[in-house]
């Protein structure tokens, strides 16, 4: 191994995160006890994606695993969660357990420490309950989850009924995995999910946002949405989003054409296009979303048809329109609106021909004329003051104008006028 400039001992490449989780292991089974790779990244690893995080179960106790490792922190202690790190990466590792009743339709009162196949049997989706022994290269699986992956099916583990009074929030979480592999719901999960939609409503907004994002954040977004409005449970996601429903099928539509990799701001516009901006802010308001998010979608709510007419956009307003971050969300949105209406995509490609040839140093260019300009004019602060700023921009926005000289000499005249104006008042 090579040194470091300056004698400095070499850096240790960064290890990956599925090597740290397999140290955990490693050392969790070497004091002898059951660990296993658990939920989400089995499922991913046996339908041949790479995981995002690794979770491991094991019959460690927490007091345990936090003596088994030198960087831990607990997490879940109720619950028998640690969070341990490996270099860089922090793997949660939680101990078999049974989970007491629930009180709250999404959390229970307590747990009791058990064995794997009680640990699976509690979990929500059989192909989440599937565990791995990476050291013996082994599935573990008691719910067959297996099955269900190759036949693309979600499916409750154990009594649907029951999965679903225990946490509402598995409601959209059923929807979103359907979405994000494209699997088919089984019947009898799927009625217990209509039984229990109108439960969503007991789960906090923040919950239900992040859940409406993955949805929503989706390719398979419009299909989801149809799932969530044919269980019953789109009207009761906020409320007043019963008002949505009138509308439904152009929702889906329109979720359809938008581009697969869509935001959640964009897909989330597109659903709310038949309100005013006041109930905009309200849908927003009411699921918790950042000021930035809210912005956002209200904007493109508002601007929704302003590119539909391309003759008459004038040059300054389709520079202000590409000027605002969304602008790309604003004409995959324009377009979608026009494939689901009339089909004719023609106003996009005008209008999308003309922002070509707007070069970016054009779109948001500096004002030829300052403030400080006008004060030397002698113009009082006011709302002449905003008025003629806004005024001699646009003029410099539509190419009117090019020069200091000009915009200083469009100022006076429309000073002119509107002292003229004044004084005829």
């Amino acid at each position: 191994m090579s040194k470091a400039p300056g004698g400095q001992r070499p850096r240790r490449k960064p290890i990956s995160m599925r090597d740290a989780a397999l140290t955990v292991v490693k050392n969790l089974q070497g004091s002898g006890h059951v660990a296993l790779f658990a939920g989400g990244c089995v499922r991913d690893m046996l339908m041949g994606n790479d995981p995002h995080d690794y979770d491991i179960a094991t019959s460690a106790k927490p007091d345990e695993v936090v003596q088994a490792f030198r960087r831990t922190q607990r997490v879940g202690a109720q619950f028998g969660v640690v969070l341990v790190r490996i270099g860089q990466h922090m793997i949660e590792v939680a101990t078999f357990r049974t989970d007491l009743a629930y009180h709250d339709g999404r959390r229970p009162i307590g747990v009791e420490f058990s064995n794997p196949k009680e640990d699976a049997c509690r979990r929500d989706f059989t192909i989440n309950g599937i565990f791995f022994d990476p050291i013996a290269d082994e599935v573990v699986d008691h719910v067959g989850g297996q099955k269900d992956l190759k036949a693309r099916m979600i499916r409750a583990i154990g009594e649907p009924a029951k999965r679903f009074a225990e946490d509402h929030l598995r409601l959209l979480r059923a929807v979103r995995f359907a979405a994000r592999f494209d699997f088919e719901i089984e019947p009898e999960t799927w009625t217990a999910m209509c039984r229990y939609a109108e439960e969503i409503r007991r789960i906090s907004p923040e919950r239900i946002r992040i859940e409406l994002e993955a949805i929503l954040s989706n390719a398979n977004r419009s299909m989801a949405v149809r799932h969530l409005h044919r269980m019953g449970i789109l009207k009761h996601l906020w409320p007043g989003a019963d008002v949505l429903s009138p509308q439904v099928e152009g929702i889906f539509d329109v979720l359809s054409a938008l581009p697969e990799t869509a935001r959640f701001e964009l897909s989330l516009a597109a659903m709310l296009l038949s309100l005013t901006s006041k109930q905009v802010v309200g849908v927003c308001d009411a699921l918790r979303c950042s000021h930035a998010t809210q912005g956002t979608v209200k904007w493109l709510v508002e601007k929704q048809d302003t590119l539909m007419t391309p003759s008459t956009v004038k040059l300054a307003d389709l520079k202000r329109l590409m000027a605002h971050a969304a602008f790309d969300d604003l004409m995959s949105l324009f377009l979608a609106k026009l494939k689901t209406t009339s089909g004719d995509t023609g106003p996009f490609q005008e209008i999308e021909g003309r922002v070509q040839g707007i070069l970016p140093d054009q779109v948001a260019p500096p004002p030829l004329l300052t403030g400080n300009d006008l004060k030397a004019l002698g113009v009082v602060p006011g709302p002449d003051y905003k008025a003629i700023l806004d005024r001699v921009y646009d003029a410099q926005l539509n190419d009117e104008i090019r020069q200091r000289e000009e915009a200083v000499a469009l100022a006076q005249d429309l000073l002119k006028e509107r002292r003229q104006s004044h004084g005829a008042d």
